[in-house]
Parts: structure tokens; C-alpha cells; sequence
């Protein structure tokens, strides 16, 4: 049996085979079960030499196992630069806690700091007072207030409650039950230390007296308006998208259900790279990201194109781009071929594929009328100076 708050390391897209008496029978069902296509898991056998091999497809973060044991899965990339791709991707950048993070060890200690700040902000929000507005109600009440609705009380004479139509000055919207369902989803987490989980409970409790615990996608963080008296509340969003974004689905660890941390890299990148663009792009060219594209006539088949570079100066598509979080020596056949049709429906002649890394072979294809590069935004070492040398790359007269 494992010994008491055991970790088991994996590193993405690396296998590790451990003794078959580590896991458990059931346990490794229920890892094939909970975590098909993120974790990849095969069962003591003569191909394994009677062990088990667990595989990461691109996925990286903490998920607990048992009451002892978790697996720690760590990224290929230099942890540092896993904070610096996330700067980027959840637009970090211009909050002035950033350093703090990197000082963090693990993805997992950068996941505590981010919720202990997240807890922080909440709590220093609810010393000011969160943010209320009015809603529209329409409810029987004891009393009459607000507007009679008398259509009701014509309807339904014997009804002693009156319907009223009303506005209420409520804490209880959508802005502040977000950051109540993204705390919970934290304390649920079981990746918070010890230090963290206090704050995150006591910021809990704090919005919980007067929310209604509702849950939340990350898009609902997403394109949301602020005014003078909420603007403060686009960080909180921001920081809580990161969260939903990153957790995984729930599964039950002891006699607890526990919510894993999961950063999906392939996610990540294709993020990453798209801010970078859109903060480093010249005035003259805009970036578009996963626009959908009519196949046919009715709209019910479309292409979800990862990237699209318009040159503004000009009024026309310059090319399409699809992100490749994978090192292979050539560029597959099958993604020559996805990126093609991109090109061809945004009747463009130029198309991109973006690797983490130089590939080894052919670099350039001809297709009919459309030229495919493949082109690396190297995770690396200096991110900045591979983003540098990518936009040179990508737009030669740059």
C-alpha cells in the first residue's frame, strides 16, 4: 500500500510503468474511466511485464487518487514558462501580483498562490461591499409592493398573496455568484495547502450568506461589462476563469468528491500564441481566433478555424493558422490536409501550421494555389525572443 501522502510523478507524453501492487484493480478502472483521453492507462500485463503503465496525452496538473496518493503530472516545458504562457493566456500581465507566482515550484503551487489572491481580492471587495444592482421580480408576496399585477389577481381571485411586480437592490447576480461557484469549485479541489484553504473557505462563507450557489462555465468570465462601480471585478473574472478552465471532472476520493487540476497544453498553446499575436501584432494586421466558417449552405456544418490574420491595409485574409502542441519530424498528412481546407474556405493562398518546436523535415508545401509553412513558436527558453522570431518568420516584411 502506498505510504501516507504519496505522489507519483509523470511527465507529459512520457510513460511510466509502475509495480502492480502500487494501484489498485479498482483504482485503475476508475482512472481509465475518469480521465479517458487525458490519461492513458494500461493494465498489468506480459506486454507491460506484469506492470502498470500510465501515459499523459498533453495534460499536466495534480489529481487525486485516494486519500494518499496523487499523480503529479509535470509539463515538458520549463515550469517558468508555463507561467509566462499562462500570462498570456488569462491576460495576466498588467496585474501587479504576477511576480509573486513566479516564485512558485510546481503548477501546483502556482494553483494555491492564484487561489490564495483570488480569496484576498474577494475578501478585500466584501470589506468595501460587493457590487448590487436591481432586478426585475414577479412573485406573490405577504404584502403589496412595488406594482399590483392585476391580470393575476383577475385570474386567480382566490390567491390571498398578491402578485407584485417589483425591483430589488441585490448582491445576489451573476458577477458574485461566479466567484462563489469558482471558490467552491477550489475548496473542492484538494489542492489547496494548508495556508491557502482558511482563506478560501472564509471568502466562501463571506459571499455564501447571500448568494445562490449556481453553477458557472468559463465563458460565462468571458465579455462580461464593467462599469465605475464593478470594474474591479474583471480581475476576479479573469482569475476565475482560470480556475473553471483548469479543473477537472469530479470523482470520488475516499468518502470526499474531489475536483482535479488539469491544464490541458494543447489548450494552452493555442491560447498562448493567439494573445501573444493579438499584443504583438503590427497596428496593420488583425487576428482573429476559432472563427467558425459555414461548410454548407444551412450553417449546420462548420470549420472552427484555430487562427486567422487579416491585413487590414490591404482588406483581405493573409492566411490561416492552426497551433500543433506536438514535436513530430514532419507535418502529418492529415494536418497539410486540415489546414488546406482552412486556406480554401477563407479563399486565402497562405496557411500556417505552428509547432513548439522546429520540425526536422520539409518545411514548406505547395498545394494547387496555397503555400504551407510550418513555422515554430519555440517554448524554449526566452519566450519573448521566440515570439520575436516567429512574427519575423510569419511576416518577412515585419
Amino acid at each position: 500500500m502506498p505510504e501516507q501522502n504519496e505522489t507519483i510523478p509523470l511527465i507529459e507524453y512520457e510513460p511510466l510503468r509502475l509495480p502492480r501492487h502500487k494501484i489498485s484493480e479498482d483504482l485503475g478502472k476508475q482512472i481509465y474511466q475518469n480521465y479517458k483521453g487525458k490519461i492513458e492507462i494500461e493494465f498489468p500485463s506480459p506486454k507491460t511485464d506484469d506492470q502498470w503503465e500510465l501515459h499523459s496525452e498533453g495534460w499536466v496538473g495534480n489529481i487525486p487518487l485516494t486519500d494518499q496518493l496523487s499523480l503529479s503530472i509535470q509539463p515538458k516545458v520549463e515550469i517558468i514558462n508555463i507561467f509566462r504562457m499562462l500570462e498570456y493566456a488569462y491576460r495576466l500581465g498588467t496585474m501587479e501580483f504576477l511576480e509573486e507566482l513566479y516564485e512558485a515550484d510546481s503548477l501546483t503551487d502556482f494553483y494555491n498562490e492564484l487561489a490564495n489572491i483570488l480569496a484576498k481580492k474577494i475578501l478585500a471587495r466584501g470589506r468595501k461591499g460587493y457590487y448590487r444592482t436591481y432586478l426585475d421580480l414577479n412573485q406573490r408576496l405577504p404584502f403589496i409592493t412595488g406594482r399590483l399585477d392585476l391580470s393575476s389577481v383577475i385570474r386567480q381571485p382566490w390567491r390571498i398573496r398578491p402578485q407584485c411586480q417589483y425591483q430589488e437592490h441585490t448582491p445576489d447576480i451573476e458577477e458574485n455568484q461566479l466567484l462563489a461557484w469558482t471558490l467552491y469549485i477550489i475548496a473542492r479541489s484538494g489542492n489547496c495547502s494548508s495556508r491557502v484553504a482558511p482563506v478560501i473557505r472564509r471568502a466562501f462563507r463571506d459571499l455564501q450568506g447571500f448568494i445562490t450557489l449556481i453553477p458557472f462555465s468559463p465563458k460565462n468570465c468571458i465579455g462580461r461589462l464593467y462599469n465605475r462601480l464593478n470594474e474591479d471585478y474583471e480581475q476576479l473574472h479573469v482569475l476565475s476563469r482560470f480556475f473553471l478552465e483548469n479543473s477537472g471532472p469530479t470523482h470520488e476520493v475516499g468518502s470526499d468528491s474531489m475536483v482535479p487540476f488539469l491544464v490541458n497544453m494543447s489548450d494552452l498553446y493555442e491560447l498562448f500564441v493567439a494573445e501573444w499575436l493579438k499584443v504583438n501584432l503590427p497596428p496593420r494586421y488583425r487576428l482573429k481566433s476559432q472563427e467558425n466558417v459555414d461548410i454548407t449552405a444551412d450553417g449546420k456544418v462548420k470549420f472552427a478555424i484555430d487562427l486567422v490574420l487579416y491585413d487590414l491595409l490591404e482588406n483581405h485574409t493573409l492566411c490561416v493558422l492552426d497551433t500543433k502542441y506536438k514535436a513530430p519530424e514532419s507535418a502529418s498528412t492529415s494536418d497539410l490536409q486540415q489546414v488546406i481546407a482552412y486556406a480554401q474556405v477563407k479563399q486565402c493562398n497562405e496557411a500556417i501550421l505552428i509547432y513548439p518546436k522546429e520540425l526536422q523535415n520539409m518545411r514548406e508545401y505547395d498545394a494547387d494555389d496555397i503555400r504551407v509553412r510550418t513555422l515554430a513558436f519555440r517554448l524554449d527558453g526566452d519566450l519573448e525572443a521566440a515570439g520575436r522570431t516567429f512574427l519575423d518568420e510569419l511576416i518577412p516584411s515585419n
